[in-house]
């Protein structure tokens, strides 16, 4: 008969034999002796009736708190309830009743051992006499684990934080419920900087202990490590709530703060078109701790595009170099290959940017890295001819926005009535700046123009070619709202009101 049937036919016998007796009984259960209570206290045990054999055997306990075999008892129901902590309390006071119980002190030194309390398992079990191959199993286990504690204690004496890692795991196997031995791991882990694993193993001590502060103030602190600012801001807060004056959760919620204060400003000072007020923001967030590079690192990219931004070229393509030399990244390539397009370093860019694509790993950075090289080839092809965005002075990230901005102010800077004495040059200007505006203007001709690809019919090398093109009634129709549109023969010219 497998296990499963037995429990299932003695829970039938039970509850059908005894049901009226019990519910007759329980009414007077003070009355029970202490056998009675441990007797019935194991029924329930056995049929896993945990709440109801921890109710009748420390009845017993109660009755007789001098009887070694009701703490034994006690200890077997917490084991099941896998309540270690209550369990080691309770076999620990049947070894003190009766010290001379091997099989009490041999339960205790198994619990020890289970709870990474190795030493003092080794302890237990070198004060009695055993010989069997179980004992002899239990004290090899117990000592090896001892040895590794102690070796991962003078690791990180000696600040050899990866050995002790490593001695910490090892004892680690040697136990069943290892809070302690993992929260130290994680202290070890996160000298050497390996976040993740601090994240892994602090996850694991909070699972068994849900208020353990310090290993909130930890796991915070690698999340912080590894740039996850919020996360980090969310496991100081849990801790926090438990104890309002933690010193080190306290600290650790007030440097992320600061960080993402100086941060938040930057990144709206940027949307704002407020470059310089970004780089300001940026440069003093990073400021508050120059080691932390999981946040000061792709802040430096963002600088890059601010300086970009602001056409200082040298100063971008310096901070992505920096960027590079100090770990080169597809990231960082990228960022220089960029700065290098927008300083119109057409050649260089499409150098970094192949660099970039050919240690890209497989898949949507690939892809990605691929799109890159073609823009910056095109860009390329495009600067030895007609270069629209050159010609507008506006970078090819532009928005709409900034496009039309730097339209009407050339239009209006270059339209021939207000350059009577340079009307050629003015001439020509103004029906690039048009014709330029014509094409970035309109998301169509735009994507096409981006590709590499003709945006009018029968283009030829160098620009519009033979796109006919009237800047004056094109011009007209954007400040004026004239009718017609740019691409006709000929036309009215529509003089400038100078005033």
């Amino acid at each position: 008969m497998s296990g499963f049937r037995r429990v299932a036919v003695a829970s039938l016998m039970y509850f059908a034999a005894s049901a009226g007796a019990q519910n007759e009984a329980r009414n007077d259960v003070n009355q029970w002796s202490p056998g009675k209570l441990r007797s019935r206290g194991e029924e329930a045990l056995s049929l896993r009736n945990y709440d109801e054999a921890l109710m009748l055997i420390r009845k017993a306990a109660d009755m007789e708190p001098e009887n070694g075999v009701n703490h034994y008892k006690l200890f077997r129901v917490h084991s099941r309830m896998r309540k270690h902590n209550d369990a080691l309390g309770s076999i620990t006071k049947a070894v003190e009743l009766d010290p001379s119980n091997v099989s009490y002190r041999t339960s205790k030194a198994k619990l020890l051992k289970q709870l990474g309390q190795c030493d003092i398992a080794v302890n237990e079990l070198k004060s009695i006499s055993g010989d069997s191959e179980e004992y002899n199993k239990l004290l090899e286990d117990a000592m090896q684990c001892e040895s590794d504690i102690f070796h991962a204690g003078q690791a990180m004496l000696n600040e050899d934080y990866y050995s002790a890692s490593q001695y910490y795991q090892q004892a680690i196997n040697h136990v069943e419920q290892a809070s302690d031995l993992m929260f130290l791991k994680a202290t070890a882990l996160f000298e050497v900087g390996d976040y993740y694993g601090v994240i892994s193993d602090t996850g694991q001590v909070l699972k068994q202990y849900s208020k353990h502060l310090d290993a909130y103030k930890l796991r915070g602190d690698a999340y912080t490590r590894l740039g996850e600012h919020d996360t980090a801001i969310q496991h100081y807060r849990e801790a926090l709530k438990l104890d309002p004056e933690h010193k080190g959760c306290k600290e650790g919620h007030k440097f992320v703060k600061k960080i993402e204060k100086k941060r938040k400003k930057g990144d709206e000072a940027y949307d704002a078109g407020k470059y310089e007020d970004a780089i300001q923001s940026w440069t003093q967030a990073m400021e508050i701790d120059k080691s932390h590079s999981a946040f000061n690192r792709p802040t430096l990219l963002k600088m890059v595009k601010a300086y970009s931004r602001l056409g200082e070229h040298d100063k971008a393509i310096g901070l992505a170099m920096k960027h590079i030399e100090e770990e080169e990244t597809i990231d960082g390539l990228w960022a220089l290959g960029d700065a290098q397009t927008h300083a119109e370093r057409f050649d260089e860019a499409v150098r970094t940017l192949q660099q970039a694509l050919e240690n890209a790993p497989e898949g949507e950075m690939k892809q990605e890295a691929q799109k890159k090289v073609k823009e910056a080839q095109v860009a390329l092809k495009q600067s030895k001819e007609k270069n629209y965005y050159k010609i507008l002075g506006v970078p090819r990230t532009a928005s709409k926005k900034e496009i039309k901005k730097a339209y009407r102010d050339l239009a209006l800077k270059w339209h021939p009535d207000k350059n009577p004495d340079n009307a050629e040059e003015a001439e020509k200007k103004f029906a690039d700046i048009g014709e330029a505006y014509e094409v970035l203007s309109d998301e169509e001709m735009k994507a096409k123009y981006d590709r590499g690809e003709p945006v009018f019919e029968n283009q030829g090398g160098g620009g519009g070619g033979g796109h006919h093109f009237n800047p004056h009634m094109f011009f007209n129709q954007q400040f004026h709202g004239g009718g017609g549109g740019g691409r006709q023969r000929g036309g009215q010219r529509f003089h400038f009101n100078m005033g």
